[in-house]
């Protein structure tokens, strides 16, 4: 088994589109800015989010068309730098419902969300960051 893709399932699909890959920055596996599906990746990593129009879907399983209630995903992007990536996707229009902050001793974390209401993550991960300050361990 293999895991190829978290989904999103939209109602909204070109302003959901259109945030993911110009607010965000990710990568359009095709464009597909009016859908029915989308797939788009960060510059890094193996991981990919894709997107479904939830009317395109309801066509497949009659269940998906009512509208869901609260929170539905939370999706988690790992940056290098937080406050760098607060501030750039802040410059291209991202409303941040929580600013740059501790989670912890071990991440750093901002939070904001797509136009349909999909909590998003961003985390630094503060034991790398302190593993490059530091580099590797010198042996006596």
């Amino acid at each position: 088994m293999e895991l190829t893709q978290i989904r999103l399932l939209v109602s909204d699909f070109p302003a959901v589109y259109r945030f993911y890959r110009d607010v965000l920055g990710l990568k359009p596996q095709f464009e597909a800015e009016d859908g029915p599906y989308a797939k788009l990746s960060p510059d890094t990593g193996h991981a990919a989010i894709a997107l479904q129009d939830r009317a395109h879907m309801a066509d497949v399983l009659g269940q998906l068309g009512a509208e869901p209630e609260g929170y539905r995903a939370l999706v988690v992007l790992r940056v290098d730098d937080l406050d760098a990536a607060h501030a750039e996707l802040a410059a291209r229009g991202a409303e941040f419902t929580r600013d740059p902050g501790p989670m912890g001793d071990r991440i750093r974390v901002a939070y904001l969300e797509d136009p349909e209401g999909n909590l998003i993550e961003l985390q630094e991960w503060l034991a790398l960051r302190e593993q490059a300050d530091s580099g590797p361990a010198s042996e006596a």
